[in-house]
């Protein structure tokens, strides 16, 4: 009997047009995977196969499935807004110690200083030590901030970087100039020196303090003494200390091309010459003058750069293509917070849908495998201030509106014309 079929028929179009119904409404939706309704014909057999009827029962609904093409990128104002570009999940902890995957980059600050969701939902990712991301950790929620301790980034005192680099001067000296007329060098006598030049240095608490440099021309044409002085902040005693007492920083010399061909010096600021006996550590940096020339023209400062700086206050965060946060400081400096790690999925339409723009793995999606953004293929690269819009196809979708109604409209004409079959034949006499 053909009502079978066309009772079929119409069931599955009503599924469809529900399917098109909830793509078309998720068009603004972020992060939203388009769904397609697949079908599958019925056919009636016994399972030993007698009585196996030629004319199928109709169709069913096999699957609703979703399709996971990139959506289009759209630009934010939120530096926490974070694309997808190319494949991968975000993993997401559901406050009940399972993880499940979004496509959805709406994040923000909670009160605990958790990238979370609208939902309240934490991003995962690998948690920074001391500014080191160790590759292979496992993902935890990632936490920019605790309210409960300081905010501040520590001091780094000049020549504490690693490698010690301490402070590099570029200069040009003047071939063309005489020695000083006074031979004993006074800081605060410019007939004692030649030229000068100042950079600030920071002690261990991140307290600045000027460092300046003295050249003095010596007898012989090609070399030059380097005096030093430092000056301190209000407070500090004595607030100028000379370092010339036990004779000049170095010596300076140059060929006769004007090319610098002594040694780097070694600066010695002890905690009194800074003006805080006991409360800061002594500096000890290397004074390099790579790249200092001796040529006839006026005396330039080509670059004056040190390791040091002060502390500062957490500012903001940039997120890299890599996954990897930077928290940026007041102070211009940045170190690493923490790393997004994304999930991938050998069949992501296996992943079974939990609303809110998030899945949860299935025996059929395969277990999850996680790496750092843009490492392979299978993760794409990230973009922050930027979310990845809904992958829906309004045109497409209301194409396939109007082909699924004039499917249900048909499955019920044949109903109808069965319904004027099995009228006849009730009517015969």
């Amino acid at each position: 009997m053909g009502f079978q079929q066309g009772l079929a028929g119409l069931n599955a179009s009503s599924k469809a047009l529900d399917t098109i119904g909830n793509n078309i409404s998720n068009a603004s939706t972020v992060g939203f995977k388009t769904g397609q309704t697949q079908f599958a014909d019925v056919f009636a057999a016994s399972l030993s196969g007698a009585g196996a009827a030629p004319v199928g029962l109709g169709t069913k609904v096999a699957a609703v499935v979703q399709q996971f093409t990139q959506g289009s990128i759209g630009v934010t104002n939120n530096p926490l807004d974070i694309a997808i570009n190319g494949g991968g999940f975000f993993q997401m902890d559901d406050g009940n110690g399972a993880t499940v995957y979004t496509r959805n980059g709406q994040f923000q600050l909670d009160q605990s200083g958790y990238i979370v969701n609208a939902n309240g939902l934490q991003l995962k990712g690998i948690m920074a030590t001391r500014g080191v991301i160790a590759p292979g950790s496992p993902s935890v929620p990632l936490r920019l901030f605790d309210p409960s301790q300081s905010l501040a980034g520590p001091p780094q005192q000049t020549g504490g970087s690693p490698g010690n680099l301490g402070l590099q001067v570029n200069v040009n000296l003047d071939a063309r100039v005489a020695p000083p007329a006074d031979p004993t060098f006074d800081y605060n006598n410019p007939r004692t020196y030649n030229q000068s030049t100042a950079v600030t240095i920071y002690d261990s608490l991140g307290n600045p303090h000027t460092y300046s440099m003295y050249f003095v021309k010596g007898v012989a044409a090609s070399s030059w003494d380097v005096y030093a002085a430092v000056s301190n902040p209000p407070g500090a005693v004595p607030t100028v200390t000379d370092l010339s007492a036990g004779g000049p920083l170095g010596t300076l010399s140059f060929d006769s091309t004007g090319t610098l061909t002594s040694a780097p010096f070694t600066a010695v600021v002890t905690d009194a010459d800074l003006g805080y006996t006991g409360a800061v550590n002594s500096l000890s940096f290397p004074v390099v003058f790579d790249g200092t020339t001796q040529f006839g023209s006026d005396f330039s400062v080509n670059a004056m750069i040190q390791d040091g700086y002060g502390s500062g206050t957490l500012a903001g965060f940039n997120i890299g293509k890599d996954g990897i946060i930077l928290g940026r400081y007041t102070n211009g400096q940045s170190t690493e917070v923490g790393q997004v790690i994304l999930a991938s999925f050998r069949n992501p339409q296996g992943m079974q849908p939990l609303g809110d723009n998030v899945w949860a793995q299935s025996s059929t999606s395969g277990d999850r495998i996680v790496g750092t953004p843009g490492s392979t293929g299978q993760y794409g690269v990230l973009q922050s201030a930027a979310l990845e819009e809904s992958n829906v196809d309004l045109t497409a979708e209301l194409v396939t509106m109007i082909t699924m109604q004039r499917s249900y409209q048909a499955n019920a004409q044949t109903i109808k014309t069965q319904d004027s079959i099995l009228q006849t034949l009730v009517n015969l006499r």
